[in-house]
């Protein structure tokens, strides 16, 4: 068993599901997305996407694709959500935190497209 890919399985799909754990509930309902959550979601897609950066081959590459797709994401929900909460008159609103889990539920699709490459990658390796 190979250590290294086992870590790097290992945080692809702890991505996923703290994702979906953060996506899951009312989408208006900030009792059902809590905002530490939603940084521990972006600090393990952040950990996930570091991992993929020594892959060299196409599916590395397709793969590291996608953690910057739901980087890219996350990190705008997290500004969006900052800014509201501290600029903004009206404060947090049910209308922010849509936003904010609409683009959670962005990043939680490109994680669940990682996870199917990962599968494919695995399936195919020949002992």
């Amino acid at each position: 068993m190979n250590p290294e890919k086992v870590v790097f399985g290992f945080f692809i799909l702890l991505a996923l599901t703290l994702n979906f754990g953060f996506v899951y509930g009312e989408i208006d309902n900030l009792a059902h997305h809590h905002p530490w959550e939603y940084a521990v979601v972006l600090v393990v897609n952040l950990i996930a996407t570091v991992l993929k950066l020594g892959d060299r081959s196409q599916m590395g590459a397709v793969l590291l694709a996608t953690s910057l797709v739901a980087m890219l994401q996350l990190v705008a929900g997290a500004v969006l959500w900052t800014v509201a909460a501290h600029a903004s008159a009206e404060g947090f609103t049910g209308a922010d935190l849509s936003s904010v889990v609409s683009l959670a539920a962005g990043a939680m699709v490109a994680n669940v497209v990682s996870v199917i490459l990962l599968i494919i990658e695995t399936t195919m390796l020949r002992r």
